[in-house]
């Protein structure tokens, strides 16, 4: 998208103490996701929107949790707050409900039937954890597997050693999908996933179509592909986040927290803009 005038004050974020930070009409699309106040036990002392901002200041700044400004709470706390609602499905919960909303505005059903599924290979560190060798991609790290509907919004993710195949990786990718959406049958792949390995070893949950997007032979370089490009964007989006420039985790977990809350922060963006 070019950056011209129009576009300029269409996305500008002028008014906030950090880029990051989120608007009142965007916390209003999450605030009623957020846990309630406990009955027993010690009273919260914290607000929220403020324990959000600073997971979304560390998402897009890249910084160490112990980096965290003054202005936010204590990184302990947040740090509690984002890895509690990494077990508890918290993220996973508010992004389901944000993309039924986003498809509906975009005149989409709530649930889709069609999806497109790619992966990508991301650096590790020494924060140790499961990994592997990408012989393709000549990294060390993990593989981010994801699928997505055909606008780009997320449906399921899964994070697993980079030396599994894409075609093995995607079984308990496209599982979790059969689940959150069993009337989706239909998935847009590259040739990685061609053969009938991966659709034999989905039989168990229904039947499954598998359409290869094939680039057409004699064309060297890049080239748009259809529906190909969709997740490719998609990638390009968690891009922006420069905590996901590589992965810093020492779990696939924690990683896949920050893929969710990376989405959540495009999907209030966009929901929130008139």
């Amino acid at each position: 998208m070019p950056w011209t005038k129009a576009a300029r004050i269409k996305y500008q974020r002028s008014g906030l103490r950090y880029t990051s930070d989120l608007t009142d009409a965007e916390w209003a699309l999450i605030a009623r996701k957020m846990p309630p106040r406990r009955r027993l036990g010690r009273p919260r002392e914290v607000n929220l929107r403020e324990i959000v901002q600073a997971i979304f200041y560390i998402l897009s700044s890249g910084c160490q949790w112990r980096a965290l400004p003054k202005e936010f709470p204590p990184y302990s706390t947040v740090q509690g707050y984002f890895y509690a609602w990494r077990d508890t499905g918290r993220w996973q919960e508010i992004v389901e409900a944000l993309v039924r909303k986003a498809r509906r505005k975009l005149g989409r059903k709530p649930r889709p039937t069609a999806a497109v599924i790619d992966s990508q290979t991301a650096s590790t560190t020494e924060a140790g954890g499961p990994r592997g060798f990408d012989a393709g991609k000549r990294l060390h790290g993990r593989k981010r597997h994801i699928v997505t509907d055909t606008n780009g919004l997320l449906l399921a993710a899964y994070v697993h050693p980079a030396n599994i195949q894409d075609v093995h990786g995607a079984v308990p990718l496209l599982e979790i999908l059969r689940d959150r959406f069993p009337r989706l049958e239909h998935v847009f792949a590259d040739r990685i996933y061609r053969g009938k390995q991966l659709v034999n070893a989905l039989s168990n949950c229904g039947p499954w179509t598998i359409e290869i997007v094939e680039r057409p032979l004699g064309v060297k370089g890049f080239q748009l592909l259809p529906r190909r490009w969709v997740v490719e964007r998609t990638f390009a989006w968690f891009g922006r986040c420069r905590r996901l420039s590589k992965d810093f985790e020492a779990s696939a977990a924690t990683e896949l927290a920050w893929l969710l809350a990376a989405h959540l922060r495009l999907l209030t963006r966009r929901l929130a803009r008139p």
